[in-house]
């Protein structure tokens, strides 16, 4: 008797069934290879982000921990050096060369500001890549640069190039916040990063709408960082009993006159440069915005209407200019009592060689209050901020060129840094420092660093490892010998 034939639904559900489990393997096959083909730079940023080094407390031990033996199994030199903190470190790793010329220091922070868990779409401690990015807490700032950086030293050990100076690469602790930064580094431990120059943290790659790089700048200088205390005074009373001398409603007042008040265009040379270049890269109305502020000769409407136009960007904005914002807010101590003073932080950024006191002495006039006083958090008797680096030296030469070099169509600039970083300690002993945020970026990542969902591209940082890797070449490797 002939068996009887299954339906041909039947069939065809058992057809779909064993096509279904003959892909699996294959699809597994294909996340498998993606991951083993994935950048070396990207690989090593997912395991950075997975360390939670937000600051505090930072535990920047875990990043020596992690790097010390890939390092040390490329020849590098290893030293980790412990601050009083438990768990708070600084890793140098140095790769010899024949010490006929100074060393190059690579410079990056391995601390991170915390997160708004609630806020991001991914865990920011995963290390998770959607759509070619690297999504994680210190994607940008500064763990990429720790990948980009390590990566581009580790190449001149596994291709064996020969070196006229050491390379030294140090991952420090405390630049986000506490005491144990690089400043009780150099205090302490000096010849472990004594060098010729630096790179560090600072200038930009900004990409385009199209997706192209713009221009490269590269920061030979920081705005300097200083508190003020805005204190309001008034007289401490029953809160059933309110009188005119509120202290809170005066401290409330003067904020509204500070953040009614701006501060004057004060250009650096870097910054006139840096503002000529955006007007070749972009186009009309700003070009000539950019072209009216870096003239540094328009009458003050043109001035006026440029500058207008050009704030929309809070990067450009800071730049041209002192900035100041309020941070912390601190009054009462009651629900039932007027507290009899209230103050507030104001966290200035100055331009390097600003006098801090006048421009305290310009904040108490538009304050205009007897009731109402401002003061520097710690007295200051000199010109904040440090000079910028000069741009005749090796180092400088070989970025510019390197970054032509990467970006074929791309501007390159010197630049004041918006923000502060932890170069003084080189550059306040005379030693130039080179800031970069060595990957290609675009307006809306830079606006998530320090922010939700920070990221950076798998693409970015491979180009920004090609880069920072033939600029080492060319400044530490011995001249003639093919490299």
């Amino acid at each position: 008797m002939t068996p009887e034939r299954p339906p041909f639904g039947h069939r065809r559900v058992v057809l779909v069934a064993l096509f279904v489990l003959l892909l699996l393997p294959m699809r597994s096959a294909g996340r498998l290879h993606a991951q083993t083909t994935l950048h070396p730079t990207a690989r090593l940023l997912q395991e950075l982000i997975r360390i939670d080094n937000s600051n505090p407390p930072g535990h920047e031990e875990k990043i020596a921990e992690l790097l010390a033996p890939r390092f040390k199994a490329l020849g590098f030199e290893i030293d980790v050096i412990p601050t009083p903190v438990a768990g708070k470190t600084h890793f140098i790793a140095r790769l010899r060369g024949d010490g006929s010329r100074r060393p190059v220091l690579l410079a990056a922070h391995g601390d991170t500001v915390g997160v708004e868990r609630e806020k991001w779409s991914v865990d920011p401690f995963g290390g998770v890549i959607e759509e070619d990015r690297v999504i994680g807490r210190g994607a940008i700032d500064f763990k990429g640069g720790i990948a980009v950086f390590a990566r581009a030293v580790m190449m001149l050990a596994e291709t064996k190039v020969p070196l006229s100076r050491d390379v030294i690469f140090l991952v420090e602790a405390d630049e986000e916040a506490a005491s144990y930064n690089t400043s009780w580094l150099a205090r302490d431990h000096w010849s472990k990063i004594d060098c010729e120059f630096a790179l560090n943290e600072g200038g930009w790659i900004i990409k385009g709408d199209d997706g192209a790089v713009k221009y490269v700048s590269i920061s030979t200088a920081d705005k300097a960082s200083v508190g003020a205390i805005v204190t309001a005074k008034g007289t401490s009373t029953h809160s059933s009993m309110p009188r005119a001398d509120n202290a809170i409603f005066a401290l409330a007042k003067a904020l509204a006159k500070l953040a009614a008040y701006e501060t004057p265009i004060n250009l650096m040379p870097i910054s006139r440069q840096f503002f000529a270049t955006l007007a070749k890269t972009s186009a009309p109305p700003l070009s000539e915005a950019f072209r009216t502020i870096a003239s540094g000769t328009a009458g003050r409407t043109a001035l006026d209407r440029a500058d207008r136009l050009v704030s929309r960007d809070p990067l450009l904005h800071a730049i041209m200019r002192n900035t100041l914002a309020p941070v912390l807010v601190n009054g009462g101590f009651r629900s039932n009592v007027i507290p009899g003073s209230a103050e507030a932080t104001i966290n200035l950024r100055l331009i390097p060689g600003t006098d801090a006191n006048a421009v305290i002495a310009d904040l108490q006039r538009t304050i205009d209050d007897p009731a109402v006083t401002v003061r520097t958090v710690n007295p200051i008797t000199a010109p904040v901020g440090l000079p910028p680096s000069r741009e005749d030296t090796d180092l400088f030469r070989s970025l510019v060129r390197q970054a032509k070099r990467t970006f074929p169509n791309a501007e390159v600039t010197p630049y004041l840094f918006q923000a502060g970083t932890d170069a003084g300690a080189w550059r306040s002993r005379g030693i130039p420092v080179y800031g970069i945020y060595p990957y290609p970026i675009t307006a809306d990542e830079l606006t998530r660093m320090h922010g939700n969902d920070e990221q950076v591209s798998v693409a970015s940082l491979a180009q920004g490892t090609e880069m920072i890797y033939n600029t080492l070449v060319e400044v530490a490797g011995i001249k003639g010998s093919g490299n």
